[in-house]
């Protein structure tokens, strides 16, 4: 039977509420919703949805790293925005993190997220055997 590992590191954000970065269980590794705080300073990167994003994107990758994975091993990415009007832009800094064949996707709009930022990723990743 497989048991259910908390993955944690000092290279992503803490969790800002009661959760774990991320749970393993087997060879799935769920990556909680990653906003765009610099870990070292706990403070959001900035305002533009660019930066936002690629800070989002690194720190779901350091998550991913830390259990042994990489990003390319997606195989599911939800992503929320508080404008879809910002959905290209998000494309552009998704393609920079990973290489085809991309994960399934879904991106939806929402009110609000923590901390007033436009942007929050997560994630299902296959940690490779």
């Amino acid at each position: 039977m497989n048991e259910k590992k908390v993955i944690s590191t000092t290279a992503a954000p803490t969790a800002i509420g009661p959760y774990s970065q991320a749970v393993q269980v087997g060879e799935m590794l769920y990556i909680s919703g990653q906003i765009p705080l610099v870990p070292d300073t706990m403070a959001v990167c900035g305002d533009d949805i660019e930066q936002q994003a690629q800070q989002a994107f690194t720190n779901l990758a350091a998550i991913a790293k830390a259990a042994g994975a990489n990003l390319n091993d997606s195989v599911k990415i939800n992503i929320s925005v508080t404008d879809l009007s910002m959905f290209d832009t998000v494309n552009q800094v998704m393609a920079s993190f990973l290489e085809p064949p991309f994960p399934a996707r879904a991106c939806v709009e929402v009110a609000a997220l923590p901390k007033g930022v436009k942007i929050e990723l997560e994630a299902v990743v296959w940690v490779k055997p």
